[in-house]
């Protein structure tokens, strides 16, 4: 087993999704103890489950302390919860003020929240955060990707995710002095099903000729988290086949 996060206590908000469950495998491939932090699971710290509605200040403020008293410690935070409305994907022109603003407050406010409330702990252990964004907020839509499709694409998803990373390299100028390292991972198109013919137009698009798989994202988050990458900070790794570089 690599051992490159030997026993650090890393919380991982959405751990039940698709990325959350193979970073989370990744992590404790790597020695650490780490926690899914879901609304969706209840608090077992035998099987490193841990609910919280991170949308709730109260919520949150209570799961960082129970993990505070069972393990002593917290040394890692993975933002990756992406709670949004019923209504999203609708097009720009139809979304409503009141959507825009719900999808601001529980993705990108949420991502505030739990580190303003964890970096105490995070102060104390000299940790990490790792923010997960996309190339969506490095890059604008290729919206001929989704044409012959039902799949939309999401206004507020490019505001919120290139919002988080210019948050990030702020916290990570803010605390870069104290020890903590603040960074993110912009992964690309995610292979889910899809309907074929978005896979099609998507992957005439990548270099490396397909979309990205969970286990191509998972290992770049448990790096940025370890001393392996106890230099860098306020940086933006981009997973994407090559998708941005041309």
């Amino acid at each position: 087993m690599n051992s490159i996060l030997k026993n650090k206590v890393i919380i991982v908000t959405g751990g039940s999704g698709l990325l959350g469950k193979e970073i989370i495998k990744d992590l404790c491939a790597k020695g650490s103890i780490a926690i899914n932090a879901d609304i969706n699971v209840s608090t077992d710290f035998e099987k490193q489950t841990l609910k919280v509605d991170i949308t709730s200040e109260e919520s949150v403020e209570k799961a960082i302390m129970s993990v505070i008293d069972f393990y002593g410690k917290i040394d890692g935070l993975v933002n990756n919860a992406y709670p949004r409305t019923k209504d999203w994907g609708t097009k720009f022109e139809d979304i409503t003020y009141e959507s825009w603003q719900r999808n601001i407050d529980m993705q990108m406010n949420t991502t505030f929240l739990f580190i303003q409330k964890v970096m105490p702990e995070l102060l104390k252990t000299k940790g990490s955060i790792v923010n997960m964004t996309s190339i969506y907020g490095v890059v604008g839509n290729d919206l001929t990707i989704y044409e012959n499709t039902s799949i939309t694409t999401a206004a507020p998803y490019s505001a919120i995710k290139g919002g988080v990373i210019n948050f990030t390299r702020y916290l990570a100028s803010y605390y870069g002095r104290q020890g903590v390292r603040v960074n993110c991972v912009s992964p690309g198109g995610i292979f889910d099903n899809q309907h074929e013919t978005f896979v099609s137009n998507y992957e005439k698009k990548v270099p490396m000729g397909r979309m990205g798989n969970p286990d191509d994202i998972a290992p770049s988050v448990s790096f940025l988290l370890s001393e392996e990458a106890k230099y860098i900070t306020g940086q933006n790794l981009i997973v994407d086949g090559g998708w941005t570089s041309i």
